[in-house]
């Protein structure tokens, strides 16, 4: 069963981590207002202090998720 189960966990985790990197790639702004969103609505005010630099980092956070999406199922499949 252990050996059933875990490689569906990974690509779970996989598939979830290569979707938030998309969306982390393709709209960072988008992403960041909707945890300033988040944030608001548990009586949190949060921003950044800059942009640019806010929008450069969530986007190598999207390049990062995507690289762990893509060898988490790559890494599982040799070790299986």
């Amino acid at each position: 069963m252990k050996h059933f189960v875990l490689p569906w966990v990974f690509s779970t985790v996989a598939m979830a981590s290569a979707s938030l990197g998309v969306a982390l790639l393709k709209a960072p702004k988008r992403v960041i207002e909707a945890q300033i969103e988040f944030y608001r609505r548990i009586n949190w005010k949060m921003e950044p202090v800059s942009w640019e630099k806010e929008i450069r980092n969530t986007r190598w956070m999207g390049v990062l998720a995507l690289l762990c999406g893509i060898l988490i199922p790559l890494i599982v499949w040799i070790r299986h």
